[in-house]
């Protein structure tokens, strides 16, 4: 009996392993999901924006016609406005001049209506012919016929692959790459790297105070100088990153066109030295302790405060918080809620 014993307690801890492992590919395929969803709606602002160039480019184009042809006509209307005002004023005093009998009054009388009917005329028979001004839009039909034609943003796929849990990682090749920008005082000390879904990196220079966008080749194709030395960073959205500046505050910088552009900061209350980002989460380290806050800058908790002093770390997700001067490295895993 006790042997059969030792078989069920075997086949129980191998379905424990089994369950853990399909519930640690849930988790998995959740993560995935939200990733793929933060790129679907990253995509449809780059579509809305480009609409948006698109009406704003046609609107100016309308304003435009409009403009020129009320010029146009707003020209006629003061001409026809003047030449009234002056008929009028002339026949006004001929009326005046019917009650008296001056001979030089009426000559010059007649001579000046003369040429003001002359002159209404010349600018009535050239403008003879009436005109209706309209404005028509005919719009760009390939733009709707092409989006109707399409059955999505993108085409969805999914692979599985079968994992060894006993595989140990191994560096395969490294390669050493000069990321110094001519001019630079200090000597390069990077703190950070960040890896953009284009292929793209960006890392932190500590002692030039210094982000620096790598293209796939790692050489720089653009910087944005922060205003403290950078200790961590780390990616928001495909297009946005935030980076830590040790004393008290966290920048965050947004990839415009292949140009780093500084956005928000948030002040904290305390050092900001690591970061990590997941699902909408920031995780912030100090030199002792361990926060959780929103995207906007409020602190949700402290998860975790090392009281011996001396430390001062970085955070991964899921999250591993490494105490430098205390030799020792703690995984906190937040609550789910």
């Amino acid at each position: 009996m006790q042997q059969l014993l030792n078989k069920i307690q075997a086949s129980l801890a191998e379905l424990g392993k089994f369950k853990k492992s399909k519930e640690a590919n849930i988790k998995s395929v959740e993560g995935s999901y939200c990733s793929k969803l933060q790129e679907i709606r990253e995509q449809r602002k780059k579509l809305n924006a480009a609409l948006d160039i698109l009406e704003n480019t046609t609107l100016k184009e309308l304003d435009e016609i409009r403009t020129t042809l009320q010029t146009s006509f707003k020209k006629d209307v003061d001409k026809c406005t003047r030449l009234k005002d002056d008929l009028q004023q002339l026949g006004d005093a001929v009326q005046g001049l019917c009650d008296k009998s001056k001979k030089e009054m009426e000559f010059i009388a007649s001579r000046k209506c003369t040429d003001k009917l002359q002159e209404c005329k010349s600018y009535l028979k050239k403008n003879h012919v009436k005109v209706q001004s309209s404005i028509i839009f005919k719009a760009n039909i390939d733009i709707e016929q092409y989006l109707s034609q399409q059955v999505g943003l993108g085409i969805m796929q999914f692979f599985t692959k079968e994992i060894n849990p006993y595989q140990v990682l191994a560096v395969k090749r490294k390669s050493l790459y000069n990321v110094k920008i001519p001019n630079e005082i200090h000597q390069n000390y990077i703190t950070g790297i960040c890896s953009l879904p284009n292929g793209q990196l960006i890392v932190a220079d500590f002692h030039n105070k210094r982000l620096k966008l790598l293209d796939e080749d790692f050489n720089v194709s653009s910087h944005w100088d922060v205003s403290g030395s950078p200790y961590g960073i780390c990616l928001i959205t495909t297009s946005e990153v935030a980076v830590t500046l040790g004393r008290d505050s966290v920048q965050f910088i947004s990839l415009t066109k292949s140009w780093l552009v500084n956005e928000r900061k948030l002040r904290l209350p305390h050092a900001a030295v690591g970061i990590a980002h997941h699902r909408g989460k920031l995780f912030i380290t100090s030199d002792i302790a361990l926060y959780h806050y929103t995207l906007t800058g409020t602190l949700v908790k402290k998860l975790y405060e090392d009281t011996r002093g001396g430390a001062r770390g970085k955070c991964y997700v899921n999250i591993y918080i490494c105490i430098y001067f205390t030799y020792s490295k703690y995984m906190c895993i937040p609550n789910k809620k």
